[in-house]
């Protein structure tokens, strides 16, 4: 019904007379001298206490900037511009149209938006030229989806080239501002929130999609450049309100919420003790609990509003989806199990599940209409059934993830394949405090491994020959082991995983290595399990692969997908909003690959990540999930790895090769996600270059970029600042700086996530495959003879 009203509703002003464009002869200012049409004259009831509030709030000093508005008289040619305008889920220009009065007469007189553009030259006493109109709603286009706005601009022959314009919004509410185009060939890219001049007095500033380096910037627009900027940052006091645009720093603090419950209180993350990137600042009060962590709400974080996308793209968009789901579907599934510790009694109870489906109470919030894609869901007046789809992975092969060379084969090419390493060095040895944890030696010998694959080499030649890969969760692991077995419903090794590669150019595994350090008077354990064909330690080693994926697991959601993409990707944003102006060349190249970060980030503080969240009750390490994270990055993240090369190469899965196809000869030959991402890292790269290349001509132009040294400078130092005085920091100084910092960029923020993220549900849909915690310690582990008993006569009930 939504579509028709708006379309009613408008359908008289195609018979109203075009309002005339702004003239004035007013020469010191921006204001019109026209009462008639005086925007404050219509909107005199929106004077409330909040728009006194939000006018004290800082703001672009554009309206204050000396400028001369063009006299009328000055022979000029009508430039006429259309304005696009996204219609958003809620709304607002429903409100325009059928329930806001004066929005309605702003609609009628044509005062919808005051546009004014500015001239790239000043005129002959130095001051800025501008020219005026009001844009009037013009139709929705059915075919894009779009509101479209027009105006005319009488534009005097000596204007000189458009360089940006000015934008007023006068209705009540904001609007997504998609472009601006005028009949010239001058274009303004906004994608960007216009807020209502009663919520943010004040002008936005657009410029034209030419791009300039700071040193090249029209005299014109040097000033506005600056504003523009300055209204991003901020000054880091009070707090946020979700119109502003404020791009500001502040450490993991609002992940606990002690005010409900001490049990629910996390450490701050960000700092000395546990280092980690910055996030976006939303300046809550502290709580009274903890003056170190800041208060929760229910509702959405506050994110800079041209970051929040959730009003302009559909109900599917993901993170909303997501919110959605977490709410709602599954306080649904958790009403039908009785004991969620307790797990299944058969593995074909876990098939039901993608078979059958779950029988739950009908639920009374609509559930049904926002189920995620992967979830298909029945309604009858009785019942609901909830049914999940069968993963890719399993639908093509139910028993794949049973097997040995599939366990490997996902090592490669299935939802973790960053975390491979050669194995180098021999013996194996921890780095951890022996005091505290026990010997450092591996209990994998060069015996064990010598016995499994007799029958090729010996373990010197596979040694020798790079043959030898590990997956190693030993050190990082082992000192959360002790702490996350007082939690409930979950246990913790520390493991090392050593795998073959056979001259089929296969992987297949040879030992498991699970360690238990001391605790309560006991002395640190630690057991290899090898494949074997005795029916107990076949079990065994089931049992082994199970407690190592759900490692992998946890290692994938936490540093590989969360650290090394979301959350280091924050302060990258955040610094190009501060530093690099729109109109910077750099800019334009990154924002692509920013899009949605940072609202997803926002929504995963709330419910995924945080004290009692998602990733704490699905994964091992519970509460303590994110301080792993935390330590992570601490021992293992360095920007200069993060390419894909030098990611191989820093692993022993690649050497440097200059005659090789993209520059590193790969250690094992079919590797998919280094095969593919090769492709995928070398057309960002060549891109990349080709561009940077274009805007900084000479070596010179990069060093000498104000806004690009600041950006890098606060990456570094401020959004990374944990790590500010590390060696390995590229400088930027030439071409090749920039376009391989870009290009690292360009390549966690795509390549690299989709290779975590997208193949989530085909590989973990079905958990038996990638099992995500293990709630019961090893059989063999200090077991009672009842423990031992029980798991002889029924090995298949541990696993389960």
């Amino acid at each position: 019904m939504l579509k028709p009203q708006i379309n009613q509703s408008h359908s008289l002003h195609n018979h109203l007379p075009l309002h005339k464009p702004f003239i004035t002869g007013d020469t010191t200012n921006h204001s019109s001298s026209s009462s008639a049409y005086s925007p404050a004259i219509l909107r005199q009831h929106t004077s409330t206490n909040k728009s006194n509030v939000a006018r004290a709030r800082p703001t672009s000093g554009v309206g204050n900037t000396k400028a001369v508005t063009i006299p009328f008289l000055t022979k000029a040619t009508t430039v006429k511009g259309v304005i696009t305008i996204q219609p958003t889920i809620s709304s607002a220009l429903a409100g325009v149209s059928i329930g806001g009065v004066v929005d309605g007469v702003s609609d009628l007189l044509g005062l919808s938006f005051l546009l004014e553009l500015v001239s790239n030259d000043l005129d002959s006493k130095g001051n800025r030229k501008t020219v005026k109109a009001y844009a009037r709603y013009d139709a929705l286009d059915f075919h894009i989806n779009v509101y479209t706005y027009k105006c005319n601009f009488d534009v005097p022959d000596d204007f000189g080239e458009i360089g940006a314009i000015l934008v007023e919004n006068e209705y009540s509410k904001k609007m997504f501002f998609k472009t601006i185009e005028l009949n010239n060939g001058v274009t303004f890219t906004c994608e960007s929130w216009v807020q209502s001049k009663y919520d943010v007095p004040g002008k936005r500033i657009f410029f034209t999609d030419k791009s300039y380096l700071p040193s090249q910037t029209p005299k014109a627009l040097k000033s506005l450049r600056e504003e523009d900027l300055e209204s991003l940052r901020g000054n880091g006091e009070g707090e946020r309100e979700s119109y502003d645009r404020i791009y500001d720093y502040d450490v993991y603090n609002d992940l606990g919420a002690p005010d409900l419950s001490l049990n629910l209180a996390r450490p701050v993350l960000g700092g000395e003790e546990h280092p980690y990137p910055r996030r976006c600042r939303t300046g809550r009060k502290m709580s009274s609990k903890d003056p170190l962590t800041e208060t929760r709400t229910l509702l959405p974080f506050y994110i800079p509003c041209d970051e929040d996308f959730s009003e302009i793209k559909s109900a599917e968009f993901g993170a909303r989806t997501l919110y959605s789901a977490v709410h709602g579907v599954l306080p649904v599934l958790e009403s039908v199990f009785e004991d969620k510790y307790k797990g299944f009694s058969l593995f074909t109870d876990i098939d039901l599940l993608y078979n059958q489906g779950v029988n739950v109470p009908p639920p009374d919030n609509g559930i049904a209409s926002i189920l995620p894609r992967l979830v298909k869901g029945a309604v009858d007046t009785t019942n609901t059934v909830i049914k999940f789809e069968t993963p890719e992975t399993i639908d093509r092969d139910t028993f794949s993830w049973f097997r040995d060379e599939e366990f490997c084969r996902q090592m490669l090419a299935g939802l973790n394949p960053c975390s491979i390493q050669l194995v180098t060095e021999w013996p194996l040895k921890s780095k951890l405090d022996p005091e505290i944890y026990g010997p450092p030696e591996s209990a994998i010998t060069k015996e064990i491994l010598q016995e499994e694959i007799g029958g090729f080499m010996t373990f010197d030649e596979a040694l020798a020959q790079k043959k030898l890969f590990m997956l190693d969760y030993h050190d990082l692991l082992l000192p959360y082991v002790n702490k996350t077995r007082e939690l409930k419903g979950t246990t913790l090794y520390g493991s090392r995983t050593i795998m073959f590669l056979t001259p089929a150019g296969t992987l297949r595994p040879l030992a498991i290595e699970l360690t238990r350090p001391p605790s309560d008077g006991k002395p640190q354990w630690k057991h290899v399990y090898t494949p074997t064909w005795d029916a107990t330690s076949s079990w065994l080693w089931k049992l082994a692969k199970a407690q190592v994926l759900s490692h992998d697991s946890a290692y994938h959601q936490l540093v590989s997908h969360w650290l090394r993409t979301h959350c280091v990707t924050e302060p990258y944003i955040i610094a190009t909003n501060r530093h690099l102006s729109q109109m910077h060349p750099i800019n334009r190249l990154l924002l692509p690959h920013f899009r949605y970060t940072m609202q997803i980030n926002s929504l995963a503080r709330l419910i995924l990540i945080n004290a009692g969240g998602i990733i704490e009750l699905a994964f091992s390490p519970g509460k303590y999930s994110i301080q792993l994270s935390s330590d992570a990055y601490d021992q293992q993240w360095r920007f200069d790895h993060e390419a894909l090369p030098a990611d191989l190469i820093s692993r022993g899965m690649a050497v440097e090769d200059p005659t090789a196809p993209h520059g590193v000869k790969l250690t094992i030959e079919d590797y998919p996600f280094a095969n593919d991402g090769l492709l995928v890292f070398d057309a960002i790269k060549q891109w990349a270059t080709s561009y940077v290349n274009h805007y900084y001509p000479q070596p010179d132009l990069v060093e000498s970029d104000e806004e690009l040294q600041a950006w890098w400078n606060e990456i570094r130092t401020v959004g990374h600042g944990d790590k500010k005085d590390e060696p390995w920091w590229p400088q930027l100084k030439t071409q090749d700086d920039l376009v391989g910092i870009v290009s690292t960029i360009m390549w966690v923020t795509s390549g690299h996530h989709s290779a975590v993220n997208f193949g989530q549900y085909d590989f973990g849909g079905y958990f038996p495959n990638r099992p995500t915690i293990a709630r019961t310690k090893m059989p063999n582990e200090d077991p009672t003879d009842e423990e031992w008993d029980s798991f002889l006569k029924q090995p298949e009930d541990m696993l389960l």
